[in-house]
């Protein structure tokens, strides 16, 4: 998109520098023909025009972080939300006291452990809303967007599968989570939102699409209940769904509004994991087909949590001339490849550019301890541009080393 210039009223020192820049313009007239006098005179007009006095400025920012659920075997009674808890309240703290602080703060799933029944859900999810609101966050300002992770949509049970002849492990929908998650967190979703309509086979209640400013946010329930069928593996409902075709009419209604300059889609699961597609349990299973959407349309981004980690990837696809971004956010707490706890902002600028800044601090051992000994700081700070970005962020992250 083209950039925008706002014109500001200069200061003193513009002021001095402007005039110093005409003396020297009449100094240059004296002593050149007119040829020269009216090119020194384009000279000066360019020195003061619109363009070298504007100043870029915020419109505003948000944050974003996922996964902050502790380890079964790290679950206690003193903290029945199942939270990391010094992770969850030190980031929490960060953003309350921050001089920018971000508008919207999105939560990308796995607020929780649960993934069980649902009475651990309800009590869990009941105890987490009770710690949020204890914290100063909760009256900061800053609008909490909570979305959903599959710790809180769906439930393990042990299949057997053809290499796995005395059962595996796999996740599956768990009726009435979406009631649960909204008893507690419709709170948390953002008035004026536009929810996918919902039909006998999917539940797309927590999946909705609303505007702030020149921003289109379209956020993605990606493990939506949908109920079990003969037609599906083992009898019963597939993971990792989400209303596909809604959310492609949805990206390219806002990529033909006006008012909306950028578009950011956000959901617990990623696409791009390491580098490369994902489309089993650690991705997005519609990914192949919401991914190219997402470019042609100019997507700025894909915010994602899930992988317990911090990866920033940029697919890039040479017909568009460069492409959306993957941002993983998973290192907000839970155990897993992430060397640092944190959480991620980006600031929409009135010139077009959107600054993109994610902190964190290294984690201790075990991962749930205390360490304000290690004090929190940029991890990786770039623009994010359309164009290939030549700034990568090398994995593994070796700044904890």
């Amino acid at each position: 998109m083209n950039a925008k210039y706002i014109a500001v009223k200069p200061s003193n020192m513009k002021i001095r520098h402007v005039l110093s820049v005409c003396i020297l313009s009449i100094v240059f007239h004296s002593c050149k023909s007119n040829t020269d006098a009216n090119t020194a005179t384009d000279v000066a007009t360019e020195v003061i025009s619109e363009e070298n006095i504007a100043e870029d400025t915020p419109i505003f920012s948000f944050s974003f972080m996922g996964c902050n659920r502790v380890n079964s075997g790290d679950a206690v009674d003193s903290i029945p939300s199942t939270a990391n808890k010094y992770a969850l309240q030190r980031i929490f703290k960060e953003l309350t006291v921050t001089q920018d602080q971000p508008e919207l703060f999105f939560f990308l799933g796995d607020l929780v452990l649960a993934e069980t029944t649902l009475p651990n859900l309800d009590s869990q999810l009941k105890a987490w809303e009770s710690l949020y609101k204890s914290d100063a966050f909760s009256s900061s300002g800053i609008e909490l967007v909570a979305v959903p992770g599959n710790h809180e949509m769906l439930y393990a049970k042990k299949v057997k599968t053809k290499h796995h002849k005395n059962g595996k492990w796999k996740e599956f929908p768990l009726k009435g989570s979406t009631d649960i998650w909204l008893n507690y967190m419709k709170p948390y979703m953002p008035s004026g939102r536009v929810t996918a309509p919902s039909s006998d086979t999917m539940d797309n209640r927590l999946t909705f699409a609303f505007k702030r400013h020149n921003v289109g946010f379209i956020v993605m329930n990606s493990d939506t209940y949908n109920p079990d069928s003969p037609d599906n593996p083992h009898g019963l409902g597939l993971e990792g769904q989400v209303p596909a075709q809604w959310v492609t009419d949805q990206v390219k209604a806002y990529k033909a509004d006006a008012s909306v300059e950028h578009i950011f889609v956000l959901a617990h699961r990623p696409y791009y994991v390491d580098g490369k597609t994902e489309t089993g349990h650690h991705g997005l299973p519609q990914g192949p087909e919401l991914w190219p959407v997402f470019q042609e349309n100019h997507v700025a981004a894909l915010l994602s949590a899930h992988v317990h980690d911090y990866q920033r990837w940029q697919p890039i696809n040479d017909n568009l001339g460069g492409g959306t971004y993957q941002i993983v956010a998973g290192n907000g707490g839970s155990e897993g490849a992430a060397p640092f706890f944190g959480y991620s902002t980006i600031t929409v600028m009135k010139s077009g550019k959107l600054e993109f800044d994610s902190v964190g601090f290294c984690i201790g051992d075990p991962y749930t301890a205390a360490v304000p000994e290690n004090p929190t700081i940029s991890r990786d700070k770039i623009t994010l541009t359309w164009a290939k970005n030549p700034m990568e962020f090398a994995q593994p992250y070796v700044g904890c080393d």
